[in-house]
Formats: structure tokens, sequence, C-alpha cells
């Protein structure tokens, strides 16, 4: 707090000249008591210290100091019930008060400027913006930030998750932002990083090692609660929360990553270098470019890999979403690769079908193909089984359906036909009169029909009555209420209205 000469002369002659306690100064002038001791200090004069109270504590004193000596971090609570035991009788809360002011403080540890060379080192690290609604669904919006240490560079993208194919996205699109890469790449305890890690000993991701064995580079962790190691990336951090991010409004991710490339070019890079302001960071980042290491000859294969299992219906359920697949697939396992923009479906090797992706939930992403496909399987799949049911009912049906195809008959409608009169006829009746219409060679429903009723006539038999075993067994069997004959008995009420002789 900066204070006016008025007031300093003011503090002074109060404590000076009418000998006022610095407390007393602090209240008359509504000022902190901390502003009052500076002003003293910095003229040097030394503040009268306060007379201390005698408190019920002093006894015990010296007990407490030596246990927190001993145990640092032993609790206020336990502290006070050792010495309630020695005879101690204070209230709880101000006895925490006390040991507050006791505790031993750890020393202030100072730190070196950390100074890299060029292209040498970057810092990455993940940053949480909130949430973004898309349909049904509510998806974390990450920021994925690397930071060159040397020239302060920003590479930001933001992603709809933190996982593993986001997280090694964002390094490729880094890399091909700064036309090269870092020998070394810090990261903090990422599980997208470090799998495991006990005292020195660190088991990095197996994939993010491949990634780095195949760009050259070295992943190298920071140490364990220390992380003005990797200071650079958080306070890049923030600085997008604070100069880009604040009160930024956008369509969707896609937006709002295009405008994120075009601060990073401008804004972020013609702030000052803090390492020399007469320079920006553009103009040391044009310096250390020329440091990085080049980029591979050939892209690492990037995208999410899953193995997804197909159900009795074709789609596959990736991300909170079904996509479509050939219905030949069912009940098998497939591969999904994913990236923003599509999912693409393999069998092995073989590509099944590449669909748009969603990051919706609930959503059936189809590609028509599929579903036409399989409702004329579907279709095929009916008149084959009423063959097989025709052919084992009467066996001279299949004859009958060859020839008839011969001749080019439309086979649906015979097979329709037939199955009609096999349930109105019966299978004995109906192979006879197949027979007979083979012998007369005419392979058509019509002759069949014909040599059925003929044989009906020459028995003397009822019209047959179809079998509709398709309708429901509740119908059928619904019972039908009897209606009274005695109203049947009852005389004609003559009409009133008409005239009698």
């Amino acid at each position: 707090m900066t204070i006016s000469r008025e007031l300093s002369a003011q503090i002074l002659r109060l404590h000076e000249v009418e000998r006022w306690r610095v407390g007393t100064i602090a209240r008359q002038l509504q000022v902190h008591r901390d502003t009052v001791r500076r002003v003293l200090a910095q003229a040097g004069v030394p503040a009268a210290p306060a007379p201390l109270r005698s408190s019920r504590i002093d006894p015990f004193r010296p007990f407490i100091l030596q246990t927190l000596a001993k145990y640092p971090t032993l609790t206020a609570a336990r502290l006070q019930a050792m010495v309630q035991a020695r005879g101690y009788r204070g209230g709880p809360s101000h006895f925490r008060h006390l040991i507050a002011g006791m505790r031993p403080r750890p020393a202030a540890e100072a730190y070196l400027r950390l100074r890299t060379l060029p292209g040498e080192q970057a810092q990455v690290d993940w940053g949480h913006f909130g949430h973004l609604q898309i349909g049904r669904a509510r998806r974390p919006l990450m920021a994925f930030v690397m930071v060159l240490s040397h020239s302060r560079r920003i590479f930001l993208h933001f992603f709809l998750d933190a996982r593993m194919d986001s997280f090694l996205r964002g390094h490729a699109l880094a890399f091909a932002a700064f036309g090269g890469i870092a020998r070394v790449l810090l990261y903090d305890n990422l599980k997208s990083a470090v799998l495991e890690r006990v005292g020195d000993a660190i088991r990095f991701h197996p994939t993010l090692l491949d990634f780095a064995g195949h760009h050259r580079y070295e992943p190298r962790p920071v140490a364990v609660a220390r992380g003005n190691e990797k200071g650079r990336v958080e306070r890049a951090i923030r600085y997008v929360r604070d100069a880009f991010f604040a009160a930024r409004s956008f369509v969707d991710v896609a937006d709002l990553n295009a405008q994120a490339q075009v601060w990073c070019a401008a804004q972020a890079s013609d702030r000052p270098w803090p390492e020399d302001d007469r320079l920006t960071v553009r103009q040391a980042f044009e310096i250390e470019q020329t440091s990085l290491l080049r980029l591979p000859e050939h892209d690492y294969a990037l995208g999410e890999r899953l193995a997804v299992k197909v159900g009795k219906t074709p789609y596959v359920r990736f991300d909170w979403n079904d996509y479509s697949v050939p219905h030949t697939q069912v009940r098998r396992t497939l591969y999904v690769i994913a990236s923003e923009q599509q999912v693409r479906i393999f069998d092995g090797m073989n590509e099944l079908c590449s669909h748009p992706r969603s990051f919706d939930r609930g959503a059936q992403i189809e590609i028509e193909a599929h579903l036409a496909t399989l409702v004329e399987h579907k279709r095929r799949a009916h008149a084959h089984r009423a063959c097989d049911r025709l052919a084992q009912a009467a066996p001279a049906s299949a004859t009958l359906l060859q020839r008839a195809a011969e001749r080019g008959y439309n086979l649906g409608s015979i097979t329709a036909a037939l199955t009609g009169l096999l349930a109105r006829y019966g299978a004995a009746a109906l192979q006879v009169a197949l027979l007979d219409a083979l012998a007369r060679d005419v392979p058509h429903p019509n002759a069949v029909r014909l040599a059925l009723e003929r044989a009906r006539e020459a028995h003397g038999g009822p019209p047959p009555l179809p079998l509709n075993l398709s309708e429901p067994i509740a119908r059928r069997d619904a019972p039908v209420p009897v209606h009274p004959l005695a109203a049947y008995d009852l005389p004609a009420t003559p009409d009133k209205d008409t005239d009698h002789d």
C-alpha cells in the first residue's frame, strides 16, 4: 500500500512526539499496523514493542515448542490434549490461535531463473476451460498448450477430451505450427505421459514413447511437487485464460480453434520477449526456429484405436454414439480408428466404412446402403423360408418353381399363391395338384388351383376354409355372446303412423 508523504509525516509525529503505540496510530488513522511499522522502519525509528501480558499457556510454552520441533505436523487438537493432561485449562479456539504462531515454518526456498538454449526444450500441459453442451452430451473443453521454453512461442488447440489420441494430435499440430521439434519435452505427471512413478523410477506410457521415438525427442517429466520446473507453460495457460478465452464468443470448437490459431500468430507473438523487452516473442522464435529438430519424413499414424463388438443389430458403439456397419458383420469384433472429424471401422486391415464423427450422445450415424441391404436381405430370406416350407410340404413345388423361372414368371407371386393353397387344401392335396399341373406342362398357380377344385368336386367335399395361423390365438378363441331367442317370439309392434282398416 502506497501512502502520501503527509500521512507518513503524521505517523512519525504521533509516534515520536505524542508517544502513541503502533496499534493506536493504526486505529486512529485507519491504516494497517504493518503500514505503520513499515513507515517507522523506513525512517529508522524502531517501533516500541507492546508489553506482553501473561498467558495461561506460558508455563507450557517450552514443552509445546520442544514437541513441535520434533513433530512439526502434529495437530493442535492432539497438542491440546497433551498439555491438558499436564494442567492446561484454556479453550480450544484460543489454543489453536497460539499454536499457529508457535508452529515452525519451513525456510523460504530461493529458485534460480531457468534459462534454456534455443530449440532445447518445450513444455506441455492441459488446461480445463469448462464444458460445452453438444446435443444431449456435456463435453469438457480442454486446451492443449505447448510453449517453447526459449522464445515463449505458444501453441494452443482445444479438444473435447483429454484422451491419448487428442494428446498426441496436439503434439503433431504443434510441431507443424513451429516447423520443428524441441529436443526435450517437459510433462507434468499426467496419465498420458507417466503411468507409474516410485521415487526416481518412472514408467512412461508406451504409446507416448513410441510417438517420441518416431519424432526423435526426449520425454521428460518434472519432479513431483516442483511446478516451478514447468512454470512457463502454466503461465502460458493463465495468459490464455486472461488474454484470449475471457469473454470470447465462438460457434463451435472448430471456430474456437481458428480464432486460437490467429491469436497465437498475432497477439501472443507480438508481446515483449521476457528475456529482453527490446525483442518480441516473434523475433525470438525466428532465431530459435533454426535450432529445432526437423520434422520426420512420414507422419505418425494418429487416431484412437479401439476394439468394439457388434451385437445382433448392425451398429458399433463408440463414444456414446452408434455407427452403422454392414449387416454381415453382426456378432463380430471390429476395430475403430477415430479422429476429430471421422470414425473409421475396420475388419482386420480391411476398412469397412467411414462415418463423420458425432460428439452428441445417443445418436445413430447411419449409411443408407447398410440399412437398404439389410432390408433386401430380410425380404429375400422371407422368400427363401416360404420356398423351403413349400418344398417340405409338397416336394413337387420345387420343380414347378424351377419351370416357372425358366419361363420368366414372377416367383414371388407364385410362391405366395402356392403358400395360400397349402393353407386352404393341405399338403397332400397340394402335392397331387402340383403333379397334375406339371403333367399338363402348365407351371402356374391357376393350374394348381383348378386341379384342386376338380379333385374337391369329384369327392363332393365342401369348399375349404383357410386356416390363418398368423391370427392371434386370443382373437380366435374370443368368446361370442349368445343372443336370447325369446326376443324373436314377441309380436311385432305396429307402427303408430300406419293406417289400418
